[in-house]
């Protein structure tokens, strides 16, 4: 809720960037170590890292651009404005970047697709947190208790009671990282737990965005650009999970 944490002469530290940081360490940090715990290469996992952070500030990027291509015809400028990301396009170009990365050093990318989601919805969870600190991803007006009151100078409208959204997202991604680490150590088909994170995340973003109230995503007829893609992405979850599943189950007759 109050952006600018910090302020040495001519350097501001602000809440949002501090939170993303924090995100990022967080969710290398957690995927070193079970990598470690898994029997994977653990030296990996540094540079996967860095390939999905930037894969998925591109994606977040340009998918920020698809949703607003009508606004940057009349005024081009905005393609140079600072801020402007959507979480869904960070997701699908992290996820890019993350099959070219184990491509590259030709290791099994639903091994460490598998390791790395957790680690995402850990990273969300701050990152949300930032979105709280600054004010964006707000939600509707509402006459609830429950509620957030943004002050001047934040994105969400100040002075009036709005759903929190953000801390809403943010309980459910770190509920999803704790649930996605218990489920981990009892799928043993690769890829599931990727599917998993797809069905969960999508399945809760749909169902928020109904709450939302900025409405910078764009939309597609009477849904919202995240909740349009959120349909597709719970399919493919649960096209993997169960394709993964059944891979699993001929291994194991064959092994019979």
């Amino acid at each position: 809720m109050h952006n600018d944490l910090l302020t040495i002469g001519p350097v501001t530290l602000h809440g949002y960037g501090l939170m993303i940081a924090i995100g990022v360490i967080a969710a290398y940090m957690t995927a070193e170590y079970r990598a470690k715990k898994m029997g994977l290469n653990y030296e990996l996992i540094f540079n996967l890292t860095l390939w999905c952070f930037v894969g998925g500030m591109i994606g977040a990027r340009i998918l920020f651009y698809i949703t607003q291509i009508k606004e940057i015809f009349d005024d081009p400028s905005l393609l140079l404005a600072p801020d402007g990301f959507v979480v869904y396009g960070g997701i699908i170009g992290g996820i890019f970047a993350g099959f070219l990365f184990c491509r590259k050093e030709k290791v099994n990318f639903l091994q460490y697709f598998d390791l790395t989601m957790p680690s995402i919805a850990l990273a969300q969870g701050f990152g949300r947190l930032g979105c709280f600190l600054a004010g964006c991803c707000y939600g509707k007006e509402t006459t609830s208790r429950f509620s957030l009151i943004f002050p001047e100078g934040s994105y969400a409208p100040h002075g009036i009671r709005l759903i929190p959204t953000q801390l809403i997202s943010s309980g459910l991604d770190f509920l999803h990282f704790f649930i996605l680490i218990v489920l981990a150590k009892r799928v043993k088909a690769d890829g599931q737990i990727a599917g998993f994170y797809l069905m969960f995340y999508s399945g809760g973003r749909f169902i928020l965005e109904f709450f939302r109230g900025d409405l910078e995503r764009g939309s597609v007829g009477s849904i919202s650009t995240s909740q349009f893609i959120a349909i597709f992405l719970f399919v493919i979850g649960c096209g993997i999970v169960m394709i993964s599943e059944l891979r699993a189950r001929k291994v194991r007759l064959q092994s019979k």
